[in-house]
């Protein structure tokens, strides 16, 4: 089992302002929420498979604490309450099902996996749209 735990910084991003597109969010918010989630900072604590992921930029800090295989409750990245489960889907990637808890709207959920060379790959997906980031240990 790969261990998660560490200070992140993010090295790349690809397609986060489609990633909210799709989400529905309107033109505006996603010019600021683009240019304030350009640098966020991810600090990880993991305890075999317990985890706490906390993720902070200039205008919104996102905190969760979850167990493999146990549903809990987050919020999409847009903000929408959910519950979500995730599970190993590979020795060194987990994924994550995401289920709106009211209302309707895409297919969510996210990805995190670590590299052999030590980067950890976010994956989060709105129906058939993938944003990936990339991060580096700090």
């Amino acid at each position: 089992m790969p261990n998660f735990s560490g200070t992140w910084k993010m090295r790349s991003s690809e397609n986060f302002e489609e990633l909210l597109k799709a989400l529905g969010v309107n033109v505006m918010l996603r010019k600021i929420a683009v240019a304030a989630a350009s640098k966020p900072a991810v600090e990880i604590k993991q305890d075999g498979e317990s985890f706490y992921i906390k993720t902070s930029t200039t205008v919104r800090t996102t905190e969760i604490t979850f167990r493999i295989g146990e549903e809990f409750e987050e919020q999409t990245v847009d903000g929408r309450p959910c519950k979500s489960l995730a599970k190993w889907e590979s020795e060194n990637k987990m994924v994550c099902e995401q289920r709106l808890l009211r209302g309707d709207g895409p297919k969510t959920g996210w990805s995190r996996e670590m590299t052999n060379d030590g980067e950890l790959i976010l994956t989060m997906t709105a129906d058939d749209v993938v944003c990936t980031r990339v991060y580096v240990r700090e």
